[in-house]
C-alpha cells in the first residue's frame, strides 16, 4: 500500500491520506501511555464553590453594572428603554389571552374565545384537518390544568416571534439581493445557531435583568437565524429569467422585489416561518432558567423537585403546543404551494363567503368569552391534570421496582464502561498533555487554521478557571455522542437502504426534533433518576435524530451502480455496507458525528439540572447564586469555547472526507 501524495488547500499544506488513522491510533496510545505516569498533575481543579481571580472580577464588573442602571446613559437611553418595551409587549399579549387585565378578573378573551380564533386561523391558512387538531390541542391545555401557563408560553412565543419575523424577513430579503450583505451576515449567523442556547441567557440577565424581557432577547437571537437564512435562500432561488422578463419590461429594481422576488419566495418564506416559531418555543420554554412565565417554569420547578408526574403533564403541553404549531404553519405552507400551482380559484366568490362565516363566527364566540365567565374561565371541573400526574407518578415507581435490572444494566455499561474511562482519562490528564493531544488530533483531522483555532481555544479554557470541569463535560459529550454515532449509523443504514423504513421512522425523527429539550428529560428521568447518564441519555435522545437523517441520506446518495456491481461480484448485505455504502458515504458520516457533538453540548445545561455536573451545573448554579454568577458566566464561555472547538475541527473533517471521496470517483 503507498501513500497517496500530500494535497494542499488554502495554501496549507495536509498529511497524506491514507496514514491518518494510524496517527489518530498512535496519539491515544501516547496519551495513555504518559497518562500513567503524569496522571493527577496539573490539571487545575477547583471547587465547587471556589472561584478563581477572573471570576471574582466577573462578579464585581457585574456589580458595577447592577448599580449603574439608573445612572449610566447606555442602560437610561437605550437598555432600559428596550427591556421596557418588551415587558410591555409580552405583558399586553398576556392581558390578551391568559392574565386578569384592564381591571377584569380575567384576560380580554377567556379560553372559549383564544380556542376558537386559532382553530379559524388553522381553517383558513390550513384545512379541516389541521383545525380539528388545533381546537382539541388548545383545549387540552385546559383539560391537562395548564390553560394560564399555556397561554404564557404563547404569548411569549408570539411576542417574540414577530420580533425575530420584523428582523428577520427584511435582512433576509437584503441578504438575498446584495451578496455582500450575505457574505458578511453569513458567518455571525453561523455563530448564533452553533452557540448553545442556554449561553445566550446568563450574559442578558446582566443588562435586561431575569423576565420576559430578558427571555424575549434570547428567543430573538435563537429565532431570528432560520427566517433570515431562509428568506434569502428563497430570494436567491428565484430564476434569472424571470428576473431578466421583468426588467426586459422596465421594472425597477423595487418593483422587481415587490412584484416577482417576494410572490415567488413566498413559499420558502412561510418555511422560515415555521422554523422561527419552533425555534422560538424551543427557546421560550428554555428561558424558564431566567424566570420567563409559563410551561417551562412548571417543569424547571418539577425538575428540581423530581417531580416526574407534574413534569411530564407540563412536557406533554409543549408538545402538544408545538405539534400544533407545526402542523398549522406547514399546512400554510403547502397550501400556498397548492394555489401557486394552480393560480387563481375557480369561484372566488364562494371562497369569500366561507371566509366571512368563519370570521363572523369567531367574532360571536370572541365575544361571548369576553363577556360570559363560563366562556372565559376554563371549567375547572374539566381539569384532568391531577389524574395524569398520579398515573405517571404510579407508572414512574411501577417502571423503577420492576425494570430497576434492566435501567441498572445500562447505566453501569454507560458508567463503568465509556464514561468513567474518558472522565478519569480526561479530568487525570495533565492539562499540557490534553493540549497536545487535541492539537495532534486537529492537526491530523484538519489544517493548520484549524490548529490555530484550537490552541486559541484550548488556551482560553484555562485563561477562564474552569478546566477540570471543562474536561468533565467533554467526557459527557464524547461518550454521549459515541452512543449518538452507534444509533446514527445503525439507523441511518437501516432507512437509507429501505423505503418502507424510512417512511415509518422519519416522522419519529421529525416529531423528535420539533420537542424542546425539557421534554427529553421527563421520561428519562422517571427511568434513571438524576444521575449523569440521564442527562447523557436526554442528549442521545436529542441529538440522535440529526446523526441519523444525515447518515441515511449519505447512503442513498451511494451511486446504484457502485452497488451492483459489488453484488454483481458476490458481497453480501454486511460486506455491501461496511465496504462500500459506509465508505462512500464517509462524509455524510463524519459531518453527522460533527452535528451530533454539537447537538450533544447543546444539552450541556439542560444535564446539569439532573446531575451532570460540571459546567452545566456551573451555568445554572449562575443563575440562582449571586456569588457564582463570575463563574456562571465564564462556564458559559466554555461551552462556548467548546463547541467552537469540536465544531471547527469537525466540519473540516467531514469536508476533507468529502473532497477525498470526490476525488476518489
Amino acid at each position: 500500500m503507498t501513500a497517496t501524495p500530500a494535497t494542499t488547500t488554502g495554501g496549507l499544506r495536509r498529511l497524506p491520506t491514507w496514514p491518518r488513522r494510524y496517527l489518530l491510533t498512535a496519539v491515544v496510545a501516547a496519551w495513555v501511555l504518559v497518562w500513567v505516569f503524569v496522571q493527577g498533575r496539573d490539571t487545575f481543579q477547583l471547587g465547587g464553590a471556589e472561584l478563581t481571580p477572573l471570576h471574582l472580577r466577573i462578579n464585581e464588573a457585574s456589580e458595577v453594572i447592577d448599580n449603574s442602571r439608573n445612572d449610566n446613559p447606555f442602560f437610561l437611553y437605550f437598555v432600559n428603554y428596550v427591556r421596557l418595551f418588551l415587558d410591555e409587549a409580552v405583558t399586553f399579549v398576556q392581558a390578551l389571552i391568559s392574565r386578569p387585565s384592564f381591571g377584569r378578573p380575567l384576560p380580554v378573551i377567556g379560553w372559549l374565545g383564544v380556542v376558537t380564533v386559532a382553530t379559524a386561523a388553522a381553517l383558513l391558512w390550513g384545512n379541516l384537518r389541521v383545525a380539528v387538531l388545533t381546537a382539541a390541542g388548545f383545549a387540552s391545555f385546559g383539560l391537562l390544568g395548564l390553560w394560564e401557563e399555556s397561554m404564557d408560553t404563547l404569548a411569549l412565543t408570539l411576542a417574540a416571534v414577530v420580533i425575530s419575523l420584523l428582523i428577520g424577513i427584511p435582512l433576509g430579503v437584503w441578504a438575498g439581493v446584495n451578496d455582500r450583505f450575505n457574505r458578511l451576515v453569513t458567518p455571525v449567523l453561523d455563530f448564533m445557531q452553533t452557540m448553545p442556547t442556554f449561553v445566550y441567557l446568563a450574559p442578558l440577565t446582566l443588562f435586561f435583568l431575569i423576565g420576559p424581557a430578558s427571555a424575549t432577547v434570547a428567543t430573538v437571537v435563537y429565532a431570528a437565524p432560520p427566517a433570515i437564512r431562509i428568506t434569502a435562500h428563497g430570494i436567491r432561488e428565484v430564476r434569472p429569467a424571470t428576473l431578466e422578463a421583468g426588467t426586459s419590461l422596465g421594472s425597477t429594481a423595487w418593483q422587481l422585489l415587490g412584484k416577482v422576488r417576494l410572490p415567488l419566495a413566498k413559499r420558502t418564506i412561510i418555511v422560515g416561518v415555521n422554523q422561527t416559531i419552533m425555534a422560538a418555543l424551543c427557546m421560550v420554554t428554555i428561558a424558564a432558567l431566567i424566570d420567563a412565565p409559563g410551561l417551562g417554569k412548571t417543569v424547571i420547578k418539577a425538575l428540581e423537585t423530581l417531580d416526574v408526574g407534574s413534569a411530564f403533564n407540563a412536557g406533554l403541553a409543549i408538545v402538544i403546543m408545538a405539534i400544533v404549531l407545526d402542523r398549522v404553519t406547514s399546512a400554510a405552507g403547502r397550501r400556498v404551494e397548492t394555489r401557486y400551482r394552480a393560480g387563481r380559484p375557480r369561484r372566488p366568490g364562494r371562497r369569500r363567503a366561507g371566509i366571512g362565516a368563519v370570521l363572523a363566527g369567531t367574532g360571536v364566540l370572541v365575544y361571548l368569552s369576553h363577556t360570559y365567565v363560563w366562556a372565559a374561565e376554563f371549567p375547572s371541573e374539566a381539569n384532568l391534570g391531577p389524574y395524569v400526574r398520579r398515573g405517571v407518578d404510579a407508572a414512574t415507581l411501577w417502571v423503577q421496582d420492576n425494570l430497576a435490572a434492566y435501567t441498572g444494566v445500562f447505566k453501569n455499561a454507560v458508567s463503568y464502561g465509556l464514561l468513567n474511562p474518558f472522565e478519569a482519562l480526561l479530568t487525570g490528564s495533565p492539562w499540557w498533555l490534553i493540549a497536545a493531544v487535541v492539537l495532534a488530533f486537529a492537526a491530523v483531522l484538519a489544517n493548520v487554521r484549524v490548529v490555530l483555532v484550537t490552541a486559541a481555544c484550548l488556551a482560553l479554557l484555562v485563561v477562564l478557571g474552569l478546566w477540570q470541569d471543562s474536561m468533565v463535560t467533554l467526557a459527557s459529550t464524547l461518550v454521549a455522542t459515541v452512543l449518538v454515532m452507534v444509533l446514527g449509523v445503525a439507523f441511518g443504514v437501516w432507512m437509507g437502504r429501505s423505503d418502507r423504513v424510512d417512511q415509518l421512522v422519519r416522522p419519529a425523527l421529525d416529531a423528535g426534533q420539533t420537542m424542546p429539550p425539557f421534554v427529553y428529560l421527563v421520561p428519562i428521568l422517571g427511568l434513571f433518576g438524576a444521575t449523569r447518564v440521564t442527562a447523557i441519555t436526554a442528549a442521545v435522545v436529542y441529538a440522535a435524530p440529526v446523526a441519523i437523517k444525515l447518515v441515511a441520506d449519505g447512503i442513498r446518495g451511494v451511486s446504484p451502480s457502485a452497488v451492483e456491481a459489488a453484488t454483481a461480484a458476490g458481497s453480501n448485505t454486511w460486506q455491501l455496507i461496511t465496504k462500500v455504502q459506509l465508505p462512500m458515504a464517509r462524509s455524510a458520516v463524519t459531518l453527522a458525528a460533527g452535528q451530533g457533538l454539537i447537538y450533544v453540548l447543546a444539552m450541556v445545561v439542560v444535564g446539569g439540572l439532573v446531575g451532570a455536573g460540571a459546567l452545566g451545573y456551573d451555568v445554572v448554579a449562575g443563575f440562582s447564586q449571586l456569588q457564582l454568577r463570575g463563574k456562571g458566566l465564564a462556564a458559559g464561555v466554555a461551552i462556548v469555547v467548546l463547541g467552537i472547538m469540536l465544531e471547527r475541527i469537525t466540519r473540516t473533517a467531514a469536508r476533507r472526507a468529502d473532497a477525498e471521496a470526490h476525488g476518489a470517483r
